[in-house]
């Protein structure tokens, strides 16, 4: 069997958001090369992941996406809806780079293991390591834990700055028995690492339904994710749980209008997460999450990227 490949060189802030659409068209697969990705984890104290030899040809800053579509997807159909949406992502605030669409035909088997080489084991915290499921792994030490990861929907396995931020304000903020709301899943690795950290009862959402069920099938990959609750939804609209922790790792203009939903779900002692903030857009979040009554505990950077970990009643 033969696939149609789309291959989109974009920026590394625009790459989720991209990978997002392609996979709305109908994508069976994504793969992502990412300069900033490898950047990072090659002088990552938790070792090296990625062979440096696979973003030579990438600038500073610069990302490809590689979406794989049946042969019998009628590309000239779809490529107007791709770009179209695309090119609307600057007015999130996102930069989209060169954002150069081109076609190629590629066989089953390319197509099957592209995006494998991409990813392997990476420890992305003081106690959680990430293992895609069709690795091996070892831990190294008693309190590490082992979060099995299928990335093959799109999702990534949650080294990207955004997500691996958010994973650390995780880790500093869980204590063990709080209720969490997990917007936006997408693969459900923070939802699963909440799990890990002691989370009671967590609630997973997501707009697309192929998130939805991206994020099921890892929580079946991991014992301990077993019960939480995943299902579609709008953001927080119309969901009623009182909540200790929500975490958000999505655009800083999708953030924004969650923030009143948030302190309304928010118990008076919660905290929020929220990442997938660049630089350009950090002020505008944070003056609406102040004007709504939310006092920042702490901010987390990495590269041009932040978390902020805030909490309903001044710290």
């Amino acid at each position: 069997m033969k696939w149609n490949e789309i291959k989109v060189e974009t920026a590394s802030e625009a790459v989720e958001a991209v990978a997002n659409i392609l996979m709305e068209a109908g994508a069976s697969g994504v793969a992502i090369e990412d300069s900033l990705d490898a950047e990072y984890f090659q002088s990552d104290a938790f070792g090296e992941i990625l062979d440096k030899a696979d973003f030579i040809n990438l600038e500073k800053g610069a990302a490809t996406v590689q979406a794989y579509f049946p042969e019998t997807t009628f590309l000239p159909e779809i490529l107007p809806f791709i770009k179209d949406r695309i090119n609307k992502l600057p007015e999130f605030g996102l930069a989209i780079g060169k954002n150069i669409v081109t076609t190629s035909e590629v066989s089953e088997q390319d197509w099957a293991t592209a995006w494998k080489k991409y990813y392997h084991p990476v420890r992305v915290t003081r106690y959680l390591t990430i293992v895609p499921q069709w690795e091996s792994y070892q831990t190294t030490m008693p309190e590490e834990k082992i979060i099995t990861l299928d990335p093959g929907m799109a999702f990534g396995t949650g080294t990207h700055p955004t997500t691996n931020l958010t994973l650390q304000a995780l880790e500093m903020t869980l204590r063990g028995g709080e209720t969490l709301l997990d917007v936006g899943t997408g693969s459900g690795v923070l939802s699963i690492a909440s799990k890990f950290l002691g989370a009671k009862d967590v609630y997973a959402f997501d707009l697309d339904e192929v998130a939805v069920r991206s994020a099921q099938e890892n929580m079946d990959l991991n014992p301990v994710a077993k019960d939480v609750h995943v299902s579609a939804n709008d953001l927080l609209n119309g969901v009623t749980v009182d909540a200790d922790i929500i975490v958000a790792n999505i655009l800083a203009d999708i953030i924004i209008k969650m923030i009143p939903d948030a302190y309304r779900l928010l118990k008076d002692t919660g905290t929020l997460i929220v990442s997938g903030i660049i630089e350009d857009k950090k002020d505008e979040v944070l003056a609406v999450l102040d004007a709504h009554g939310f006092h920042v505990a702490q901010v987390l950077q990495q590269k041009d990227w932040f978390a902020i970990i805030l909490k309903k009643e001044e710290v």
